[in-house]
């Protein structure tokens, strides 16, 4: 099959495609993903501005050291922010940046945006609300805090949910760190854990100021869509804004629709438009290509020789594309190519793991063992967590074996002590490569509650250039390093035994988690 063919139906309301080749007809390489430019923007940089990073404590630092640089924006999406003196310094970093810029210039140009989950967000007594009222407080033209609160959370549902359970309806759960034309990509929250022994991905765009606006913006039509964090703790919609879940839904979901893709046609508008003057000729391009960001470098950009793909999931809103760019990703896979699957969460949707099953690529999927699981050792319910992963995981690897697909497809189990497992994304190895082309990095844990549930985003990286495919190729390797083969008698060792209720249960709310 074609795969710009699948990909028609994707988006709400119907956006008129540019029609490409199917893959078979596309340029070998990296080239052969161009059709994810009929969907989303394409984005065209130097390999030389992309850094993979590796450890919780080298994505803390960073954090700091750009927060701290910022001239214009601090742009930061995060799930929640946590309340840990790790997290305190983060915030005392930001308000001395402010209250730098204000002493330089009277009045100052550098804008702050944090958008958090607010269910998440306001747990307990303190909580991020709390954490980030001093800075609204200190700077109300400077900073905005949005709290977005799922349509799905509401009436009766919302009033007899408890704190944390109301967690699972829905969240916002992108996580993207933004100053001035640098970004972050990560699954990583704002919390002391992810700074320190919660093993994520990282990855730094370095100038790459038309990303950073694509994600400005994006950040900012959620954010629009939010409860506004105010100075004495309270919340509040825009002014002539639907609301979350006192005013009618459908309304709601089709406002948040037409403005997140507003900003997904617009920059993909200007992209093609780019992209057509500089087909022509290099040194145009290059000099197009440089017209944004080009004085701060002081000169022209490179040639790009990789490609950034942002793939937004907003099933709440109608909004499908990182859902549908990843099945065709797994359905067009060919023979003898390599895909590396990483998930913190194993409970991959059913069309995710029909592909996996049923297609032809190789498979080794890495996920984590019970004792790395970011709910390992929780009380009440939420103890039992890691057992229904075990479950999910077991029922996975009997089909495998049912349908003798142990050589292509095989599991891997991250195990690290003292350390808990969040990373996710996937590696694309085509037939005949030692090196990866592709890799998804972002927040989506390839589950039901990613692709029906949450807000989530990441970026398709592709890429040409040898030194940056032995960066990804180097990040796959030490993560799975850390990991033991599954086998049958994995499952036969003591920590796995699941209890009866909670293969009895798990069927029931495995959507929910």
């Amino acid at each position: 099959r074609s795969s710009w063919l699948l990909l028609a139906p994707l988006l709400t309301p119907p956006v008129p495609l540019i029609t490409a080749p199917p893959c078979s007809l596309c340029p070998e390489g990296a080239h052969r993903f161009q059709w994810i430019r009929n969907l989303v923007p394409e984005f065209g940089i130097s390999s030389s501005h992309v850094k993979v990073l590796s450890s919780p404590a080298e994505f803390y630092e960073l954090l700091k050291v750009q927060i701290k640089t910022a001239k214009q924006r601090v742009v930061m999406a995060s799930l929640y922010l946590g309340t840990g003196l790790l997290e305190q310094e983060l915030v005392d970093c930001l308000e001395e940046t402010l209250e730098k810029s204000l002493q330089a210039k009277g009045s100052s140009n550098l804008r702050v945006s944090i958008l958090l989950d607010y269910t998440r967000g306001s747990r307990g007594r303190k909580n991020s609300r709390t954490m980030l009222i001093p800075l609204l407080q200190r700077f109300p033209e400077q900073v905005r805090v949005s709290l977005f609160h799922t349509p799905n959370l509401r009436g009766l549902l919302r009033l007899l949910i408890p704190e944390r359970f109301n967690e699972t309806i829905g969240l916002q759960h992108i996580k993207v760190y933004l100053f001035d034309d640098n970004v972050i990509l990560s699954g990583a929250n704002l919390s002391d854990l992810y700074f320190t022994n919660r093993q994520d991905r990282y990855v730094l765009l370095q100038d790459s100021p038309e990303i950073a606006d694509f994600f400005t913006e994006l950040v900012d039509a959620i954010g629009d869509v939010s409860l506004q964090l105010q100075r004495d703790d309270t919340v509040q919609m825009m002014e002539g804004m639907v609301h979350p879940y006192q005013g009618d839904k459908m309304a709601y979901c089709e406002i948040a629709n037409r403005r997140v893709m507003e900003v997904i046609n617009s920059a993909r508008t200007r992209q093609e438009l780019l992209h057509a003057k500089t087909f022509h000729s290099s040194q145009q391009g290059s000099s197009l290509l440089s017209q944004q960001g080009s004085q701060a470098s002081g000169g022209l950009k490179p040639e790009p020789d990789t490609w950034i793909y942002p793939l937004i999931q907003m099933k709440p809103f109608g909004i499908q594309i990182d859902e549908m760019v990843t099945e065709t990703l797994l359905t067009e896979a060919e023979r003898d190519a390599r895909i590396y699957l990483t998930t913190g969460y194993f409970n991959l949707t059913q069309a995710y793991m029909d592909l996996i099953l049923g297609t032809r690529a190789e498979y080794r999927i890495l996920l984590a063992s019970p004792e790395v699981n970011g709910f390992f050792g929780a009380k009440g319910v939420a103890g039992a967590i890691p057992a229904a992963y075990v479950y999910i995981e077991h029922q996975f690897y009997s089909e495998v074996c049912y349908l003798h697909q142990q050589e292509r497809v095989q599991l891997q189990e991250y195990s690290r002590a003292g350390w808990t497992f969040h990373a996710k994304g996937l590696w694309l190895y085509l037939a005949g490569s030692d090196l990866p082309c592709l890799t998804l990095i972002g927040s989506p844990n390839f589950g039901y509650r990613s692709v029906h549930r949450d807000l989530e985003a990441q970026v398709a990286i592709v890429t040409e250039n040898k030194a940056l495919q032995q960066q990804l190729h180097q990040e796959q390797e030490q993560l799975y390093l850390c990991s033991g083969v599954v086998s049958s008698s994995t499952f036969e060792q003591p920590n796995r035994y699941v209890k009866l209720w909670v293969k009895l249960v798990t069927p029931l709310i495995k959507n929910f988690f």
